[in-house]
């Protein structure tokens, strides 16, 4: 099993996409990417941490290859953002693909290279590629969010536009 690490906006909304996949271990909310240890949401939504919200995937690369995992992260985000995704903005909501090895970074950057090719998109494609930092997981009430809490779950991706704009350029 490896690690893949992406940003994309509201951790709660990248989860889904992934869990159920063949091959996918599991998918864990989470911090990465800044400069305070064990920081907590409270910290983190405040903007001041350095840290993105990400999601940490553990899967199977025969099953599910890193490739596949790229394609997909790309359809859940609006690649074009610097200042965030959707109604969550600040830097913490910043899009990124944090690589755990050579091979993921050279994958993530041919993949960025086709999106800015792909003409999908009228602006650049600023989605941050970076070494992966440490992990850290969010708080238990995180995980799994959208299962535990549906209704508010449901509410809040409708109003946040992802959906609109996923159906648009997807």
């Amino acid at each position: 099993m490896e690690k893949a690490t992406f940003a994309g906006g509201c951790f709660w909304c990248m989860v889904s996409p992934f869990e159920e996949l063949p091959g996918i271990g599991g998918v864990v909310s989470g911090y990465s990417g800044g400069h305070v240890e064990n920081p907590t949401y409270e910290q983190v939504k405040t903007g001041t941490t350095g840290h993105f919200e990400v999601v940490e995937i553990t899967y199977d690369p025969e099953l599910f290859p890193y490739e596949r995992l790229l394609e997909l992260f790309w359809q859940q985000i609006d690649p074009t953002d610097p200042d965030g995704q959707f109604q969550d903005r600040g830097p913490q909501y910043r899009t990124a693909i944090f690589y755990h090895n050579e091979k993921q970074k050279e994958l993530a950057e041919k993949s960025k290279q086709a999106m800015a090719e792909s003409g999908k998109f009228k602006k650049p494609i600023v989605t941050l590629i970076e070494p992966a930092a440490t992990f850290y997981p969010a708080e238990d009430y995180h995980q799994d969010y959208h299962k535990k809490n549906k209704q508010h779950y449901k509410e809040d991706r409708e109003k946040s536009g992802r959906d609109e704009f996923i159906n648009e350029y997807w």
